[in-house]
């Protein structure tokens, strides 16, 4: 195929590997489509390096360090390129995917040609989701070895949401004031702070959601501190009967997302209502992350990995069209998220 330019890598091909998260993308203001979607591009082809079980993981961590050293810089003389290529590319079943792992080199020629300081927030940003991905590699077993392990403790899972998420929502905070000067007019430090917070909520819905299929991969991210206070272990946890007997472990972790989501409330009002983009864009994230919480603590089969609580394309689409009517309506925002939290906190009851 012709090699990528920046308007296909940018553009179709972003389109196709970011699914949903293309909607947030397009909304963006124009200044920060390019970093963000650059960096988007970089972290998926990372984590498909990552999660090609095909490979052994020894292998798959040499990529991924290999990758993260040649976004900060190194040379290797294309040697990267060609291992992905040869080794990984060849692997994949979905196209998309294939396509952005050869599509490597251009991307990173585009990471190359950023204004300064957007490249260095770029690079940042995909250091610190490969070390999530690292963290991924170096603590849990081969997927295909048959066995489990939990994380330890609450603080290894905040660690976690930090490296795979939080970091995000610093990224996309530091963009924000670098693309929309005098647009976020609480301090720094304040909007960082909730950033990370707003990132953490949404990956805590993804553990949530997702822990019947992680843990037939052999990953549980519910922590061994909070299983051990309902006398679980990982392996119970792969039985799908057992989730009402787990339900209060559920609830426990729902609570911790939702804190996080308040944080994440009171990030996305601090930006003014005239910033429409930049309020759709953090607004439908939120939005979408409560419904899939609202579905989880409804579902009495949430360890079944066939029952997996999905917002389904309708109802996303309701909730985009809800948002653009009340964009600029701060009381009737506020009023449907918290409506949506407290109706998650009922059934938590």
């Amino acid at each position: 195929m012709p090699i990528p330019d920046r308007v296909f890598l940018l553009g179709p091909l972003l389109k196709g590997v970011s699914r949903s998260f293309y909607l947030t993308l397009r909304i963006l203001p124009a200044g920060m489509r390019d970093p963000v979607g650059l960096a988007y591009l970089l972290a998926r082809a990372a984590d498909t390096i990552a999660d090609t079980a095909l490979i052994p993981p020894p292998q798959r961590l040499a990529l991924l360090l290999a990758l993260r050293a040649r976004v900060n810089g190194a040379d290797d003389g294309g040697e990267l390129v060609r291992r992905l290529a040869a080794e990984v590319a060849s692997q994949q079943t979905l196209s998309d995917e294939k396509v952005l792992l050869e599509s490597i080199g251009p991307a990173l020629d585009v990471l190359d040609q950023l204004a300064g300081a957007d490249r260095e927030a770029v690079r940042g940003i995909v250091t610190t989701l490969t070390e999530g991905m690292e963290f991924d590699l170096r603590t849990f077993p081969d997927e295909r070895s048959g066995q489990v392990a939990a994380l330890p403790a609450m603080a290894d899972l905040d660690r976690y949401t930090y490296l795979v998420a939080g970091c995000v929502g610093e990224f996309w905070t530091t963009m924000t004031y670098a693309h929309l000067p005098g647009t976020l007019q609480a301090p720094p430090a304040v909007m960082l702070a909730r950033g990370v917070r707003f990132g953490k909520a949404l990956q805590m819905v993804n553990v949530l959601r997702d822990c019947g299929k992680d843990l037939r991969i052999g990953r549980c991210y519910l922590p061994a501190e909070v299983m051990d206070r309902y006398a679980f272990v990982p392996q119970d946890l792969l039985a799908p009967a057992n989730s009402a007997r787990a339900r209060p472990m559920l609830c426990e972790l729902v609570r911790v997302a939702l804190d996080h989501f308040r944080e994440a409330i009171a990030y996305t009002l601090a930006i003014p209502r005239t910033a429409v983009r930049l309020r759709l864009a953090c607004l439908w994230p939120i939005l979408i992350g409560l419904e899939t919480l609202l579905l989880l603590v409804e579902n009495d089969a949430w360890l079944d990995p066939a029952r997996v609580s999905k917002v389904s394309r309708g109802k996303v689409y309701r909730v985009l069209a809800g948002s653009v009517a009340l964009v600029m309506a701060d009381g009737a925002l506020r009023a449907w998220m918290r409506g949506r939290i407290a109706r998650i906190e009922a059934r938590l009851a």
